[in-house]
């Protein structure tokens, strides 16, 4: 005799735990094939229920795709830009990256996120360009659901405010950011600041306290320079370069902040980390030039490491 429907209905509900989209539906159809075939009575009704349930998930799986727009993370961080409306976003990531797009003095010129790559300090990290945020876009305003999808898998913001523009529409990007629950490390980009009026920089810091404002233009390549070292610190990661037979690499390799050398010794390859015995280290977290540390060693930003096997 099959159990009671009521008790399968309780086993079949802790299956689908945790499970969305197809691999819910896959459950679904797997837990059908099993049910008793039944034509009438409560396992009529519960074979009813599941194929429900697969309807319901279906529905459930279109309108998430609908709502989401996927970027595919490259470089050792995410940050994104966001802002209002013409706000020099695409100029800006066009700067930082030589990536081409198109740009216009006039709002909503980008539609989708853009993706692109720039080098800080040998480390590639990818700046995503969030089309303007507007009002209301946690009611998906705008399409604004699925940019701040996009917006919450990143590792930071960069806001970008037109420095001398009105405060309303950086504000309003900033309370819809928070209404989705997204709380991420940011700073602010006065972008255009080689035409600000005088002082526009000055209230801009006064307006936004919690924020580290930096004035930049795209025509200005000390202001970009800054911008991006501005951005590495926002990732929160430490670079680290690597020394073999007497030369330094020029590329160093990005490691979140508490390394160790052993993690350096993992990060070129799991076979240099399973004969690894100790390394010698220079930079900030060395004693002294070439210093041999153990394992344990925790590696800082501008050190390096040459990996002892």
């Amino acid at each position: 005799m099959p159990m009671s429907h009521r008790t399968y209905k309780q086993v079949i509900q802790r299956r689908l735990v945790g499970k969305e989209g197809g691999e819910r539906v896959r459950e679904l159809r797997s837990i059908l094939d099993e049910l008793p075939g039944y034509l009438n009575g409560p396992y009529a009704d519960l074979r009813k229920w599941v194929n429900q349930q697969i309807d319901e998930s279906r529905t459930r799986t279109r309108a998430v795709h609908r709502d989401s727009i996927q970027i595919r993370r490259e470089g050792a961080a995410q940050v994104a830009l966001v802002g209002p409306p013409n706000a020099g976003k695409s100029s800006l990531l066009q700067a930082l990256s030589e990536v081409q797009i198109k740009i216009g003095n006039y709002a909503f010129t980008t539609l989708r996120p853009v993706p692109a790559l720039t080098r800080i300090g040998g480390v590639l990290v990818q700046l995503v360009e969030i089309p303007g945020l507007i009002e209301g876009a946690t009611e998906d305003r705008g399409g604004g659901r699925a940019l701040l999808g996009v917006l919450r898998g990143a590792d930071a913001i960069v806001y970008c405010h037109d420095a001398g523009a009105p405060l309303d529409g950086l504000l309003q990007v900033r309370a819809e950011v928070a209404a989705a629950g997204i709380d991420l490390p940011a700073i602010l980009a006065a972008t255009k600041a080689d035409d600000a009026p005088p002082g526009a920089l000055e209230r801009l810091c006064d307006k936004v306290p919690d924020l580290k404002v930096l004035g930049v233009s795209v025509l200005d390549d000390e202001s970009l320079e800054k911008l991006k070292e501005e951005v590495w610190k926002l990732t929160g990661l430490i670079r680290v370069y690597l020394r073999h037979d007497g030369q330094t690499e020029t590329e160093p390799v990005p490691l979140d902040p508490g390394a160790t050398v052993l993690d350096v010794a993992a990060s070129i390859h799991k076979d240099v980390a399973a004969s690894f015995r100790g390394a010698r280290v220079w930079g900030p977290s060395a004693r002294f030039p070439g210093q041999q540390v153990g394992r344990a060693h925790c590696v800082l930003d501008g050190d390096t490491v040459e990996v002892l096997t």
